[in-house]
């Protein structure tokens, strides 16, 4: 499925590509054969995984810039263009999260994360969706999202990023109706936990709180970062050309156990269950 060549011929540009899942599905979308161009606010991360990328027989370039300013997105457009040619695929992953008593929130704080997911999501899908219906071109965008935008159910302690990333799902679906007809696909990926660097210990500070989560999954683990990366892939792939406006998610199951009233009953021991069952009456 995965042929060496699958994505050969495609430029790749990537928010937020120099750590955690951007880097992953950048290296393994240079490993088929994508050019990428990665867009990030520092410096060192995105120089580390380009220089890896390289090592690996890849190409790479990157650009530092904020995605909550249009004309930072539109100079990193015009680098990736000048180096590598034209963009086709863009995959919006740059984003920020941490938890935290909503009542304890600035609105600096509030805006710092919708800025960067939902506003810098828009910049770059507009910056890009711009030139390729002016230039009669096809284009790609995915979109990454979260579980608990997914399900339309939000969750407590990450309301900023709980609004910013139903926004994004919203802006996903919209623009999948409204520039279908320009051949541009969009689509999103909703990932459960997947343990990154940075990201993960603002929202898993403590070894017993991540031992709970992990316990309580389905599972019994969290998500791998190659197993992401292969459902970007196919999602950009021409094996998917008309999978539109669709979030596929990806935790193992855990919101789907989180949903349902009595899913709790998963970690009744044995014991438990023959005492509940026992008392049940026969069936006439």
């Amino acid at each position: 499925m995965f042929q060496k060549d699958l994505l050969a011929g495609r430029t790749i540009l990537i928010t937020g590509g120099g750590t955690g899942l951007g880097r992953s599905m950048a290296m393994r979308m240079a490993e088929l054969g994508a050019q990428i161009f990665l867009v990030a606010r520092r410096e060192d991360p995105l120089r580390e995984t380009r220089d890896a990328i390289r090592a690996a027989g890849g190409k790479c370039e990157y650009a530092l810039g904020d995605v909550r300013e249009f004309a930072a997105v539109e100079a990193a457009i015009a680098t990736a263009e000048k180096t590598l040619g034209r963009i086709d695929t863009l995959i919006n992953n740059a984003a920020g999260n941490f938890i935290a008593r909503t009542e304890k929130l600035s609105p600096n704080a509030f805006a710092a994360v919708t800025g960067i997911v939902l506003q810098g999501t828009f910049n770059c899908t507009l910056a890009l969706g711009r030139e390729w219906i002016a230039a009669k071109q096809p284009g790609t965008v995915l979109n990454i999202a979260t579980t608990y935008a997914a399900a339309n159910c939000g969750s407590g302690f990450v309301v900023p990023s709980a609004c910013a990333k139903a926004g994004v799902l919203a802006m996903t679906r919209s623009l999948a109706i409204e520039w279908a007809k320009h051949h541009i696909r969009l689509n999103a990926i909703a990932p459960g936990p997947f343990p990154t660097e940075g990201a993960w210990s603002r929202l898993m500070p403590d070894p017993k709180m991540e031992e709970h989560f992990r316990n309580s999954h389905p599972m019994k683990r969290f998500g791998r970062h190659e197993e992401l990366a292969n459902l970007a892939v196919y999602l950009l792939s021409p094996m998917a050309d008309y999978i539109n406006g669709e979030c596929v998610v990806i935790d193992g199951g855990d919101w789907i156990r989180g949903a349902g009233e009595f899913n709790f009953l998963a970690e009744l021991p044995d014991a438990t269950w023959d005492a509940l069952e026992s008392q049940r009456k026969p069936a006439k």
